[in-house]
């Protein structure tokens, strides 16, 4: 190579002279070249390709668009051909990528009008063809990204054209778009924002303080983004797809995540059904505008798992991890979505700012060479002989700097010899038609627009402030957020799988799996739960579902282990290997290390397990226990009752059966549970149920007792206490069901307009049958809904033909007696009804410890008035966060599972007096 044609970096001088040359060509080593090659491409790429500029969020191919939109722009549309074409002066990468940023464009909606098929990125839909679709700037872009007198030029790639550095944006529109990029060696992932929320946050760091944006996507859904961290690297978005339950073997999806299309969402849950993670009968995709795919459940499959499941194996739910980057000074950098709002607000107030200055120079260059017109018409100027006898522009210049120099200190800056040339290029015909009252009235009016321009100059955060509230005025509507901000609750894949495979057991060999088709068949499970397996030699393992596994032999108990299962407790009788004594004891499994055997013995060698049950809700059965004759013996048989053995940790040793041998045990009664009800509350957050102690506390739950749900249309409906369930946004009451509970409610008739008062007990519907309290007519509404024994309300009227305003305390109890839960009841007043409020007490029964259960109002507070859609706001019950205590109830409860029996131990000996040592 020569050194003419190659010329070799600094870097590299020493390195290529040090090498032999040979017939006069020169070796170059490369390792520097492309050191420095690489390093330009990849600044290239960050700065001209990939990232985002701070000052208009635009990447360049996306300013070039818009600066060829604005130099082809007329008011009609243009064929995104003809667009893509014009770009191609500025964008040297082809038209390809040209027309993917330019649908890119189109389909965020807020720059480009679009006409014809752009494609949907809710479907996945591709656009048509460039030759086929059209588009122009939308007003908004015209008003907010546009003004060549602020605009920064540069040259074109080729030198021919000149083309933004970047658009004078005032607006953050980085932010309201998002924008997403790979570069060399960094990414950048910006969210989009809500429009109204965004110019409401500039609003608030003019006005001195720190924004909070949270993004908003265009597909809606529902997003947790309280780990967001202002859009930085380390922050993570959670995004589900709004799913409702239509009936009990139907949901439909009405929003997806953000980053999805209705396509590859129903693959994942049509993967995931083939998988048998979900059983699902049918899917229908019936979206055209709105989204909607249909999901048909197979029989006996609960929609409450089965949206937990959906969200735990489907694209449901996802997860997305912003990374903003940005250049910012030439360079890129990581902001958090709030600083870059901050340097956006800034940049519109510094843009606001250049515009004033430029119409304030604009104006005073008006005011200046009209008061100039007026002099020299005036004064007759144009027809002093001095300036009609002038031969040459300069004896002009002369003359009429003599003429004005009286004037001079009337005019903001000097007169210049353009400004003269102005004059007199002024034709004979406009001066001599020349009206000074008129004149005198423009001058005026701009004086007065000056003073306005300056006015504003003064206060220029307050005209910022004005110029944000004229834009969400002019085009925020419609433009509301659509992504509803929640708190997830984290769904365990483990719980909400269904049982897809069988679970076998070779007892014997000590195998368990679900390949072992051939051995004894224990139950149902998920292959992503764990198991866990009691052996006679008094060990437990908890291990993964396998195929098939090798836990121990002789095994007595297998099942699907729970972790935190506190209601499952086992009982069990063993012997102890070195004594010989056996003992008694009952204890839960709560947390254990996967695979590591626990003893649940003394540890001695020979221990055996000689009885065991394990009981899903803590049952405590009587056994009777038959001891080997022998010489001392005067008793062989007793009975033992589990419910008088404490239950501790798995690790105790427990109580003293005898210290002679067992010859049986076997069942003699079933067992009833010894554990207090479940104690249950409700997380008005993540509209659950949970037994942690979070939200408000509902009351104990045993058996068949029932959950009671009113919503703001005057529905009900009864559902079981099930952690898994889902409840209802509309929700306005929920509480333990108390069939005996008499409730007073107000209702206005939609046909009428009348406000009746009824009381009531709830009847005792199936499980998710929704049932009406208040008639159907349309625009009846449900005013105001208590449990309080002595309801006392108090009523703003409209008195008489003259509407006279009044309010009246009312005793609902004195209107109507408690009739059946379909009466109408009687009128609450015979007066026009403005406003009901409840001032009587909640029957608050639970807070004593009562099984009625606490109401409570799980929707936006009521305001109680004949206009509102909802019950008006219950009293709220205070948290009782006590943990689950035992105790012995008289509920009835399973048969234990008793899946081991000793018939024939080892020689048995007793004392004379036979005792059995229950301590």
């Amino acid at each position: 190579m020569s050194d003419e044609t190659n010329p070799i970096p600094e870097e590299n001088q020493q390195h290529a002279n040090s090498e032999p040359q040979s017939g006069g060509s020169q070796t170059i080593l490369l390792s520097g070249l492309y050191e420095n090659w690489f390093l330009d491409y990849a600044s290239y790429v960050i700065l001209d390709r990939a990232v985002p500029h701070i000052n208009d969020g635009l990447k360049p191919v996306q300013r070039r668009i818009l600066h060829s939109l604005k130099e082809m722009d007329d008011g009609r549309f243009n064929k995104a051909a003809n667009v893509i074409g014009n770009t191609m002066k500025y964008h040297p990468h082809g038209d390809a990528s040209i027309g993917d940023a330019m649908v890119q464009l189109g389909q965020k909606d807020l720059l480009i009008d679009c006409q014809g098929n752009w494609g949907d990125p809710v479907t996945g839909d591709s656009a048509a063809a460039a030759r086929y679709i059209e588009g122009r700037l939308s007003k908004f872009a015209n008003d907010v990204v546009f003004n060549p007198d602020t605009t920064e030029w540069q040259l074109s790639y080729d030198g021919r054209n000149k083309e933004p550095v970047t658009l004078p944006v005032k607006f953050p529109l980085l932010l309201a778009q998002g924008a997403e990029g790979i570069a060399v060696g960094l990414a950048t992932k910006v969210m989009p924002h809500n429009f109204i929320e965004l110019i409401d946050g500039s609003i608030t760091v003019l006005r001195g303080g720190r924004p909070n944006l949270l993004p908003d996507f265009p597909t809606g859904g529902l997003a947790d983004c309280s780990a967001y961290n202002e859009g930085q690297r380390g922050g993570k978005v959670r995004i589900r797809a709004r799913i409702e339950e239509r009936d009990k073997k139907t949901l439909a999806i009405t929003e997806i995540p953000y980053g999805t299309t209705t396509g590859s969402l129903i693959d994942s849950i049509v993967s995931a059904n083939e998988k048998g993670k979900i059983k699902i009968k049918k899917i229908e995709d019936n979206t055209a505008q709105y989204v909607e795919i249909i999901i048909h459940l197979a029989p006996g499959i609960s929609p409450d798992v089965t949206i937990d499941a959906l969200y735990a194996f489907t694209a449901c739910e996802t997860s997305i991890s912003p990374n903003t980057c940005v250049i910012w000074n030439d360079k890129p950098q990581f902001m958090s979505v709030n600083d870059i709002l901050i340097e956006n607000t800034k940049q519109t107030k510094s843009l606001l700012k250049q515009e004033l200055e430029i119409r304030l120079h604009e104006l005073q260059e008006k005011i200046f060479f009209s008061s100039l017109l007026k002099l020299f018409i005036q004064e007759g100027m144009y027809k002093h002989p001095d300036y009609e006898n002038a031969g040459d522009f300069e004896t002009v210049v002369e003359v009429l700097t003599h003429l004005f120099t009286p004037f001079f200190d009337r005019f903001y800056r000097e007169i210049v010899p353009e400004d003269y040339k102005r004059l007199i290029e002024k034709p004979m015909s406009s001066i001599t038609r020349f009206d000074v009252k008129k004149a005198d009235e423009q001058l005026a009016a701009l004086e007065e627009e000056i003073k306005k321009v300056r006015h504003h100059l003064r206060h220029l955060t307050d005209y910022a402030i004005a110029w944000f509230e004229r834009l969400k005025e002019k085009y925020g509507k419609g433009r509301e957020r659509k992504t509803e901000l929640r708190v997830f609750d984290r769904v365990e894949a483990a719980q909400v799988a269904l049982a897809n495979v069988k679970l076998y057991v070779n007892r014997a060999d000590g195998f368990v799996g679900t390949g072992m088709r051939k051995d004894e068949y224990v139950c149902d499970c998920s292959d992503l739960d764990d198991i866990i397996v009691f052996r006679t030699d008094g060990k437990c393992v908890v291990t993964k579902v396998q195929d098939k596994v090798f836990v121990g032999k002789d095994i007595i108990h297998v099942a699907v282990f729970k972790k935190g299962d506190d209601r499952t407790v086992y009982n069990m009788i063993y012997r102890d290997g070195k004594s010989g004594v056996s003992y008694i004891k009952r204890f839960s499994v709560l947390g254990v290390t996967r695979d590591k055997e626990y003893d649940l013995t003394k540890g001695e060698k020979g221990s055996k397990v000689l009885y065991f049950t394990a009981n899903p809700n803590g049952e405590a059965e009587v056994v009777s226990v038959q001891l080997k004759p022998h010489s001392k013996l005067r008793k062989l048989q007793f009975d033992i009752d589990f419910a008088e053995v404490a239950i501790k940790g798995r690790g105790s040793q427990g109580n003293i059966v005898t210290k002679y041998p067992i010859k049986r045990i076997t069942l003699k009664s079933k067992g009833v549970s010894t554990l207090s009800g479940r104690k249950i509350w409700f997380d008005d957050v993540l509209k659950r149920l949970n037994a942690d102690g979070r939200g408000q506390y509902l009351g104990e739950f045993d058996g068949d007792d029932k959950v009671l749900t009113v919503m703001a249309d005057g529905t009900y409906e009864l559902t079981s206490f099930d952690l898994s369930n889902h409840f209802d946004d509309k929700l306005i009451r929920i509480e333990k069901y108390n069939p005996q509970q008499v409730y007073s409610a107000v209702h206005r008739d939609g046909k009428s307009g009348i406000h009746y008062v009824k009381r009531f007990m709830f009847e005792d519907t199936p499980i998710g049958k929704r049932t009406a309290i208040i008639n159907d007519e349309p625009g009846s509404k449900l005013v105001l809904l208590t449990n309080a024994a002595a309801p006392v309300v108090s009523i703003d009227v409209l008195k008489g033909k003259t509407r006279t305003p009044d309010t009246i305390e009312q005793s609902l109890t004195d209107i109507v007696d408690v009739k059946g839960m379909k009466a109408q009841g009687n009128r609450l007043t015979p007066h026009e009804v403005n406003h009901v409020t409840l001032i009587s007490s909640e029957d608050t029964a639970a807070d004593e410890g009562t099984d009625s259960g606490a109401a409570i109002s799980a929707g936006p507070p009521q305001s109680g008035t004949s206009e509102s859609s909802g019950a008006e706001r219950e009293t709220e019950a205070p948290v009782d966060k006590a943990p689950p205590t035992a105790g012995v109830t008289s509920a009835p409860a399973t048969k234990p599972a008793v899946d081991f029996e000793i018939t024939n131990p080892d020689d048995i000996h007793m004392d004379d007096n036979g005792q059995m040592g229950l301590f």
